[in-house]
């Protein structure tokens, strides 16, 4: 394979996530960031917010206490630039994580820029100060699509034009905004599991070649361990990674950028060139 597919390795700073083998205190971080890169991940993508349905918000000052740390950590690896992101949707985490590591890392922004700001009725979601930082800095950016947010979205699978048509338009809509800010390239994520039904999950997933054709954008496939995959076999998220693995191979052929997953070794091959 000619394609050079990129493998994000998920670290999770918190007790709430999903996938309780994701969960990482700063006691055991740095063995496990090693750990993962020894592996083959070319980028570790650092987590400190649960964004599981139905998460318990955590607020600004939990969420850079929970990261502080890791990233003082990060500093000793002398990493290449790139290969850390950091999963938040506020801009505050991101200009605290900059005078720690300067430009070097990626935002991983499940908001795609709104920061979650509240909106009235029929109007368009608000955005918040992080795409004016990214385009002052040109960040690396992943912008993920979601309906409301992770306490509301799974009310709102609702999708009248069809749900690969709508995220097609969603990313359409971003990148207008996007330019305005001087934001060029970005990541786009299709949000397996945010406001989606299992089954327009798997509609989403099949359209991956339609979502790169449409927005000629680099796509980023978060599904490991998802319910999409654990729940139709009646499985646990601990019993699929078996499952994980071969769909995230299956999302490689279809045109995947960039897999995120929670287990890095299964996935070596790809990380080294080799496929």
């Amino acid at each position: 394979m000619d394609r050079k597919v990129k493998i994000m390795g998920i670290i999770n700073l918190n007790d709430d996530s999903f996938y309780s083998g994701s969960r990482c205190s700063s006691s055991v971080f740095g063995h496990k960031l090693e750990t993962m890169l020894e592996q083959g991940a070319d980028i570790i993508d650092l987590g400190a917010v649960s964004s599981r349905p139905g998460a318990l918000p955590v607020d600004c000052a939990e969420e850079w206490r929970r990261l502080r740390e890791p990233l003082e950590i990060i500093k000793g690896f002398h990493l290449s630039p790139g290969s850390i992101s950091i999963d938040t949707f506020r801009t505050e985490i991101v200009e605290r994580a900059s005078s720690l590591l300067g430009d070097s890392f990626m935002i991983n922004d499940i908001s795609a820029g709104t920061g979650f700001l509240p909106c009235g009725p029929g109007q368009a979601p608000h955005t918040s100060s992080m795409l004016e930082f990214v385009g002052r800095h040109q960040f690396p950016y992943v912008a993920m699509h979601i309906k409301g947010t992770p306490q509301t979205m799974q009310t709102l699978c609702d999708y009248p034009n069809g749900v690969v048509n709508e995220v097609k338009q969603y990313f359409a809509d971003f990148e207008k905004e996007a330019l305005a800010y001087g934001i060029r390239d970005f990541i786009i994520d299709p949000g397996f599991g945010f406001a989606k039904t299992i089954e327009q999950n798997w509609e989403l997933f099949n359209a991956i070649p339609e979502l790169k054709q449409s927005s000629g954008k680099r796509i980023l496939i978060g599904i490991s361990r998802k319910s999409m995959i654990y729940k139709p076999l009646g499985i646990t998220p601990e019993q699929s990674l078996e499952a994980s693995v071969k769909a995230n191979m299956k999302a490689v052929e279809l045109g995947a950028d960039i897999i995120r997953v929670h287990d890095v070794a299964p996935y070596s091959s790809l990380s080294s060139g080799r496929s």
